[in-house]
């Protein structure tokens, strides 16, 4: 088993990448194994969702494969008929839990129902669609903040030397109610999105943690934290001396950026 020096973070967006082949966003995560460089194939892989938020950390232990939750509501039918039976991971499970609960955070609870929420499912869909690889969910704790989530990062890292890729999966920017379909891009989501990519290229990573004092706004791009925490899980997770690289970038319906980067730890 070989270990993976780098982290991911993938800004999923709308739902609709499952199905819109108009998104750049999709045809990236498309060719991921081909354009994005990684050390090892993972032998499992730990995705941080935007979508599971919990009081305290929580994974998910299945044995079998992962059911595949449409926790999203009126789209279109085909997205309610996709499957992504991937593998759980329960190894992976306890060894987050193990890894969590030995740097002090508490009791890290274990749900054997939950399967994957679409802000797993939908790019790991596009990224690995043999679904070959097992897969654990990690929740976020959008009560705590960026240092919180960075730290459970840091817990987390011995996972990369057991052959794991852990994934964030949330959202750039993150502002649904100002949406619309236009190919224009509204100017404060742009500023924000280049301060992030600055800030991240430049390895200035406690401005990020402290992204609320140091972001130009940074309540607007991200007026719930929830599609922003799995970005300092990673970065935690990849070393504070890691280099960061810009893997993707696009937007969509005005003020959604798809901003996805790589960390790699020296």
């Amino acid at each position: 088993m070989g270990s993976i020096k780098e982290t991911v973070y993938i800004s999923h967006g709308s739902p609709t990448l499952s199905i819109d082949d108009s998104l750049p966003a999709r045809h990236f995560l498309k060719s991921f194994t081909q354009k994005v460089s990684l050390s090892e194939r993972p032998s499992s892989i730990l995705v941080i969702s935007a979508h599971w938020e919990t009081d305290s950390p929580a994974v998910n232990l299945i044995s079998g494969p992962n059911d595949t939750i449409y926790d999203f509501y009126g789209f279109p039918k085909p997205m309610y008929q996709i499957k992504y039976p991937a593998l759980g991971a329960p190894k992976l499970a306890r060894r987050v839990q193990e890894l969590l609960q030995g740097s002090g955070f508490g009791m890290v609870n274990v749900d054997k129902n939950r399967g994957l929420d679409h802000g797993a499912w939908v790019p790991l869909m596009l990224m690995y669609p043999e679904a070959d690889i097992p897969v654990c969910q990690l929740s976020v704790q959008t009560h705590k903040d960026g240092h919180h989530h960075f730290n459970m990062g840091k817990a987390l890292a011995p996972l990369k030397e057991e052959g794991v890729l852990i994934i964030g999966s949330g959202s750039a920017t993150h502002n649904l109610r100002i949406l619309r379909e236009t190919n224009s891009v509204a100017s404060w989501a742009k500023e924000f999105d280049t301060w992030l990519r600055d800030a991240l290229l430049d390895g200035r990573y406690e401005d990020v943690n402290n992204y609320l004092e140091k972001a130009p706004h940074a309540k607007l791009a991200q007026p719930h934290p929830d599609h922003f925490y799995p970005l300092h899980v990673a970065i935690g997770a990849s070393g504070e001396s890691s280099k960061a690289e810009l893997i993707h970038h696009s937007w969509s319906l005005h003020a959604l950026s798809y901003a996805s980067y790589k960390f790699t730890s020296k």
